[in-house]
């Protein structure tokens, strides 16, 4: 069964962060027997640079894979973190929290129909090859229609993000409202496995680069991350694909 843990990093984003995150990621994949694919070049130029992570539809099918997982290079995950493809049904697709897609999108007759107001927040996302049209590239939309259609929070506004930033997640909440897909949260799931309480990721957004850093070392500190797993880099990572 192949899993794949894809990461986007077009340009070289950000080195002191993924010095903190990826050999986390890398130890993650290496335990959930998973190959770790980064998206390297852009292959919808015309779209925000967030939308890049569609490729992950035809990479996965592509590449074979059953269970297909992304996320963000700015997220760190605990090393305890365990193999979501034990407890995610093959028919359902999972993020680490939702939002209320009123609230952030307008929108057309797929949501309306759907009805289940699904916010998808896709730093953190999975599903298996069943559901792979939650990352299928929008067909009936163009760029400029789809940002239209996004509208960021207060709290986004005044901070780095605009409405072209969260494209990525317009785009899998729209599909899955129109493909009708299965969906829960890994804090739905938590309790559920027996881990309610448990801390085994951290993704703050809204903030500068400067102060990720800062407010991810004081994570890895509080986590007692050993240095063999800071420094993780087996296998030698990260495993690059060019979309």
């Amino acid at each position: 069964m192949r899993k794949t843990l894809y990461l986007l990093n077009i340009g070289g984003y950000a080195p002191d962060i993924t010095a903190l995150t990826y050999p986390l990621l890398a130890y993650y994949a290496d335990k959930i027997g998973a190959d770790m694919v980064t998206i390297t070049r852009r292959r919808f130029p015309q779209w925000p640079i967030t939308y890049e992570k569609l490729q992950i539809y035809e990479l996965a099918q592509e590449r074979g894979d059953a269970f297909s997982l992304y996320i963000d290079s700015d997220a760190l995950i605990h090393p305890e973190t365990p193999d979501w493809s034990i407890f995610l049904p093959r028919d359902t697709v999972a993020h680490n929290g939702s939002d209320m897609a009123a609230v952030r999108w307008r929108y057309d007759h797929y949501f309306r129909r759907d009805g289940r107001h699904f916010g998808s927040c896709n730093w953190y996302t999975m599903a298996w090859d069943w559901c792979i049209d939650l990352w299928r590239p929008l067909d009936d939309l163009t760029p400029a229609q789809a940002i239209d259609n996004i509208w960021p929070t207060v709290e986004e506004l005044r901070t780095v993000i605009t409405a072209d930033h969260l494209v990525d997640d317009y785009a899998l909440s729209r599909n899955i409202a129109k493909y009708g897909l299965k969906c829960t949260t890994l804090l739905q799931l938590l309790p559920k496995i027996g881990l309610p309480e448990a801390n085994l990721s951290w993704h703050v957004y809204t903030e500068p680069l400067e102060r990720k850093v800062q407010f991810m070392r004081e994570t890895l500190e509080t986590w007692r991350i050993p240095d063999a797993i800071r420094t993780y880099a087996h296998p030698p990572m990260p495993r690059v694909i060019h979309g």
